[in-house]
């Protein structure tokens, strides 16, 4: 079984706050000298990955859309067992939303299909949303451009005879699911697909392996207009203000914030 995972490098979600900038312009984050990390939930695809790699001894290779700075991501995917990981990068790509993302996308599995026609692709697993927006439409958008069946937000996937069997938790349990292949899977979080940490052995490994960068030309792409239009991304301003409760015992104090919260109808 060939798994693919599709991987976004993002800024790491615990930078500082007062770190985090978005460009009035562009209307993304500033990049700058934050850390970057893979996406959450990919990580939890790439662990999921692994976890099928292993039920039918089958490889998982990870695909990216990024400049040279996504190949640390890349290679801790493969420090973490991946065996093959694939940069997609271009000027045409900078400027594409989710659907472009898809097409771009679509265009690389082409691309590893033709590559290696003795292993199709049988798995495609994305995060249920990128770590940054959040939008999550490049899943389901990829499996709308490949013609493929699509399930989203699953915790765990496990093989099957040419399907695979997958749980989806909801408010009151699970959903179980059986998804004929091949298809596209977006995934969760869950307590049974925690992302394993890589070996000393698996970094050393895939600091030495070299990663095939291909372009808009390499897979014959051409680009098309967004059809998702950002109209304004922004920090939220709060104000906060912070009230000292006076009082000479701690009774007192407790009493005096109580009448403070009645004044302000908050009990």
């Amino acid at each position: 079984m060939h798994i693919v995972v599709c991987m976004k490098q993002v800024i790491d979600p615990e930078v500082p706050p007062h770190l985090f900038e978005i460009d009035p312009e562009t209307q993304q984050q500033v990049r700058g000298r934050q850390p970057l990390v893979i996406s959450d939930y990919d990580e939890v695809a790439i662990e999921i990955a692994l976890q099928l790699r292993e039920k039918t001894e089958g490889r998982v290779t990870v695909v990216t859309i990024g400049g040279e700075e996504a190949e640390e991501s890349l290679h801790q995917a493969l420090a973490m067992g991946a065996e093959h990981a694939i940069r997609v990068t271009d000027p045409a790509f900078e400027d594409a939303d989710a659907f472009g993302k898809a097409r771009i996308l679509a265009s690389a599995l082409k691309k590893m299909g033709d590559v290696d026609p003795e292993q199709p692709v049988d798995v495609i697993l994305c995060g249920r949303q990128a770590g940054d927006v959040e939008l999550g439409l490049v899943g389901p958008f990829l499996a709308e451009e490949m013609q493929l069946p699509c399930a989203t937000l699953l915790a765990n996937v496990d093989p099957g005879h040419g399907k695979v069997r997958a749980r989806r938790p909801t408010d009151v349990g699970y959903d179980i699911l059986e998804i004929p292949l091949p298809a596209v899977l977006t995934v969760t979080n869950d307590e049974s697909n925690v992302p394993r940490y890589a070996s000393v052995r698996g970094m050393m490994k895939a600091r030495k392996a070299e990663i095939p960068v291909w372009s808009a030309d390499d897979l014959g792409f051409e680009p098309s207009a967004a059809k998702i239009v950002m109209d304004e991304i922004f920090i939220p301003e709060r104000d906060m203000v912070c009230e000292i409760i006076e009082g000479e015992t701690g009774a007192d104090k407790a009493q005096n914030l109580v009448l403070r919260l009645q004044e302000e109808k908050l009990i």
